[in-house]
């Protein structure tokens, strides 16, 4: 909650400062001729201020999280709804975009990223869902292919990012005016849908590995547990208060009496 309260936070500080430049430069819709007019020294600090933000998402899921994996997820997380709520906010602010479908530049690092605003809200929406199912849910490790979803992840990622630049590097080698000129003509939706869908591998991961699947079905096995204890109010344990209660075990055997505790539970439940 306090991840996603920072990230709607740095979102309205995004969108306020997009909206000043955007109106001193008179583009308050980016696809436009001339999208990006020469504007002295502000270049150099908006593409300083793009890496801070990211930096400071970043360093929000770190101090958030406690382990490695909990806190990229917190970090996607916090890009995830800094990025859908950055396009709400400018819509208050200036009425635009006026659809899911309106082009924008996405970012200016290493070149310009053009796309329509759906594009960027699909991939936040994929980095919501990866981060809340890592940081919150159990997860079980997969020595043998844990690998394999990441390398298609990458994939994925590579294969938007030359989706978003692709028109970029077309034009790239005529010089920093026919970058600040260029205006894309398409989207290339069938390569960005393949790329969703390899981006999302690791998200199938978890919900689907056969040990994350058993974990949770088995926390979500409701009815078991109802009838379970329904059967021990019918039947109750017949205990002699007489006798003199045995000692707790301690230490090693105290996890090793819990763990049979467990077992002996969940094979009533499954009755």
């Amino acid at each position: 909650m306090v991840v996603a309260v920072f990230a709607i936070a740095m979102a309205w500080v995004e969108s306020a400062v997009v909206y000043y430049l955007r109106t001193k430069l008179d583009r308050i819709e980016p696809y436009q001729a001339h999208p990006l007019p020469l504007i002295g020294g502000l270049g150099t600090a908006e593409l300083v201020r793009e890496a801070a933000t990211l930096i400071m998402l970043l360093t929000v899921g770190i101090l958030a999280g406690r382990t490695w994996r909990s806190r990229l997820g917190y970090a996607a997380i916090a890009f995830g709804v800094w990025d859908i709520f950055y396009y709400i906010f400018l819509k208050v602010l200036c009425g635009w975009p006026h659809s899911l479908w309106d082009w924008d530049i996405l970012f200016l690092l290493p070149l310009p990223w053009w796309g329509p605003v759906l594009a960027p809200v699909s991939i936040a929406i994929l980095m919501i869902l990866w981060g809340t199912l890592v940081s919150t849910w159990p997860i079980v490790e997969s020595n043998s292919s844990q690998w394999k979803p990441w390398c298609l992840n990458f994939i994925g990622v590579v294969l938007a990012l030359y989706v978003f630049m692709a028109d970029s590097m077309r034009v790239a080698g005529d010089g920093v005016r026919a970058l600040r000129n260029m205006l894309p003509d398409s989207f290339n939706w069938p390569l960005f849908c393949l790329a969703l869908v390899l981006m999302a591998a690791p998200i199938i991961q978890v919900l689907f590995l056969p040990g994350n699947r058993e974990r949770r079905l088995r926390t979500l096995y409701y009815q078991g547990w109802i009838n379970y204890f329904q059967r021990k109010k019918k039947n109750p344990a017949n205990s002699d208060w007489s006798e003199p209660r045995e000692s707790q075990p301690k230490g090693a055997d105290k996890r090793e009496h819990w763990i049979a505790a467990r077992d002996s539970r969940e094979q009533d439940v499954n009755q």
